[in-house]
């Protein structure tokens, strides 16, 4: 069971604004879609980056782990998310694979996903997101 490929990157930012600013400059158009995730305690911007998207993703709490990254690490690449086709699988097979999952169950996420984080010390330091497209409401 391979990924489905890369779906976004996710950049941590102080001014989700100013930083969609700095991007459609970048990027050359501006984001497609803005939202609050409110179990994440973030307001995240889409940009459509082709065949993958880039996430920018500004804490709206002390309490989330975005504000908790920006105070140790400042600004910058927070994770890479992988679309994956059954996200329950993926995750029952990394745990026996040895990796540990900071979610024992999937949340739901930004842009109609379900999502799972796999811990950075088990991947080069790196947080890895599973996400899951939702075709219908699945009761988690």
């Amino acid at each position: 069971m391979n990924f489905e490929g890369l779906d976004h990157i996710g950049i941590a930012v102080k001014d989700i604004e100013k930083s969609n600013q700095l991007f459609e400059i970048l990027m050359g158009q501006a984001p497609y879609k803005q939202e609050s995730v409110d179990s994440e305690n973030v307001l995240t911007s889409f940009f459509d980056a082709g065949n993958m998207k880039v996430e920018l993703l500004q804490a709206t709490a002390e309490s989330s782990a975005i504000y908790k990254f920006i105070e140790k690490r400042g600004e910058g690449l927070h994770h890479i998310a992988f679309e994956v086709e059954d996200i329950y699988a993926k995750m029952k097979q990394f745990e026996a694979d040895g990796f540990r999952l900071l979610n024992k169950q999937p949340k739901q996420g930004a842009d109609n996903k379900l999502i799972c984080f796999i811990h950075p010390k088990d991947t080069n330091g790196v947080l890895i997101e599973l996400c899951q497209t939702q075709t219908e409401e699945k009761e988690l």
